[in-house]
């Protein structure tokens, strides 16, 4: 018995030695536990982070070199946002990275928010496409399916929040749960997931993502959610996009609280602190036409519109909380890379990888 203790022994020693090896080391030691109370989302999407630390990114805090989650947790954040792909190409935020990448988040003490997007890879207004291994499935068949993959997600992660698909303004796995062209069975798969996750995880909160802050548009969506079990409402908001009226913002988020009685968050939102770019990958934002006037590409300019946008949603009685998308999403491939990042100017990292200033919109206050 004594050389079995002995052989463990040793293997605990060895796995512990491995754990601290990477880049992240810091993370690997539970920090804080989240506080129950602080029940404001201040979250960050990190998806991309894997990816990044196997490639040996390295990410500093005042010059030193941090785990980002050590950083973001340092700094007030309380969620990270992760999204989940079916059974992505090459396995990057497929359901084992989530998994891992999940629990190093909750080692820091920070609570988890999956975003499922029910594809193999990217799912947004314009792209929701049915994973290969269910695309020949009967509608019957597809709703089990999404059952039973709810269900090992859940089991397998617990998270905290759950999104039932990705920006589904137009509905998810289409074509048989597109929102127009065929309502009913859009809504029958939503909440097929939805039961799910009540059952297996009644303590999870479940989030509708719709793309867009426009007041008639998000009704008319919110609208036909009417028979969906679910609690927040996420949106994302990005001024490129979806305009660079901060006030259609507010009013968005109180019209929709008030009318379908329902926490709101902005789901995503990004702004970049320079329009230069750190590699040949064009950037989403690059021009000063796409900025919001009083809101410079500056790292001031970055921190003072993420802090606004925070303080948009914690005022309202119906705000819940906000989370950054594409903090982590710096120029990691190299300067030379035309398949890099396009949002590296936008990014929660300066170009060195340095912590910026808008770091500070994460805090409690």
């Amino acid at each position: 018995m004594k050389k079995y203790i002995k052989i463990f022994g040793l293997l605990a020693v060895l796995a512990f030695q491995i754990s601290c090896s990477n880049n992240d080391s810091a993370d690997t030691e539970i920090v804080n536990p989240p506080d129950a109370s602080d029940t404001f989302i201040r979250a960050s999407d990190v998806s991309f982070l894997p990816q990044m630390e196997s490639l040996g990114t390295k990410f500093y805090s005042n010059g030193k070199a941090e785990g980002m989650l050590t950083t973001l947790k340092n700094a007030g954040c309380n969620t990270v946002r992760i999204r989940l792909w079916k059974n992505p190409v090459n396995g990057r935020s497929g359901l084992s990275e989530v998994k891992q990448l999940a629990q190093k988040a909750r080692q820091v003490g920070l609570r988890v928010w999956l975003t499922v997007h029910y594809s193999d890879d990217w799912a947004d207004p314009g792209m929701q496409t049915t994973p290969e291994e269910w695309k020949n499935l009967s509608f019957t068949d597809l709703k089990k399916a999404v059952s039973d993959y709810t269900a090992t997600i859940v089991s397998e992660i617990n998270p905290d929040i759950i999104q039932i698909g990705n920006e589904i303004n137009s509905g998810l796995l289409w074509p048989q749960g597109h929102l127009i062209n065929n309502e009913e069975q859009c809504l029958a798969l939503l909440s097929a997931a939805s039961a799910t996750i009540r059952s297996k995880a009644p303590n999870t909160k479940i989030m509708i993502h719709y793309a867009g802050v426009d007041g008639g548009a998000t009704d008319w969506f919110f609208n036909k959610m009417k028979s969906i079990d679910y609690d927040y409402i996420g949106l994302s908001y990005y001024p490129v996009w979806h305009g660079k009226d901060l006030n259609v913002v507010k009013n968005t988020i109180d019209g929709l609280g008030k009318k379908f009685s329902k926490k709101v968050l902005i789901a995503e939102t990004a702004y970049p602190f320079t329009l230069l770019h750190n590699d040949q990958t064009n950037n989403i934002v690059g021009t000063s036409d796409q900025l919001v006037p009083g809101y410079p590409a500056t790292p001031a300019g970055q921190r003072t519109f993420v802090t606004d946008i925070k303080n948009i949603v914690k005022t309202s009685e119906f705000g819940q909380g906000f989370a950054y998308w594409g903090g982590e999403w710096v120029a990691f491939k190299g300067p030379q890379s035309t398949t890099g990042s396009t949002f590296e100017n936008q990014a929660l990292y300066s170009f060195d990888n340095n912590a910026l200033s808008v770091m500070q919109a994460f805090s409690k206050d």
